[in-house]
């Protein structure tokens, strides 16, 4: 698994390369709490090339989520390919995440959001 991370439109962009699972989730737990500037900044987590996720890293996601959640921002995913988005309906869990085609738009919605974590009605 490959990490990456630079930050835009108060937004921490966050590329997954590779698998994440029970060997390599605690890895992204630690780079997210190292890169991430606030716990206000929105995560946009471009998974264009995460080519699995089990429930361990999909555990890291969720714990960010939350976090995000409670300080009015929110965890949006990127790019999703079929495997893994597959695994985020079974859970349930894009009720907490958001997911979204591409960077700009994550972020586009990210710019969006109100304080609540809710997106602003257009």
């Amino acid at each position: 698994m490959k990490l990456t991370h630079r930050y835009q439109s108060g937004a921490c962009v966050l590329t997954i390369d590779g698998e994440v699972d029970v060997t390599t989730s605690h890895e992204l737990e630690t780079y997210l709490d190292l890169v991430r500037r606030s716990l206000d900044d929105h995560l946009v987590v471009d998974a264009g090339r995460l080519s699995f996720l089990d429930s361990s890293g999909l555990t890291v996601l969720l714990a960010a989520a939350i976090l995000a959640q409670a300080r009015g921002a929110a965890v949006h995913l990127v790019g999703l390919q079929p495997r893994v988005a597959r695994i985020l309906e079974i859970t349930g869990a894009m009720v907490a995440i958001r997911t979204h085609e591409d960077v700009e738009q994550a972020l586009t919605a990210a710019g969006s959001m109100s304080g609540s974590g809710v997106a602003e009605p257009v």
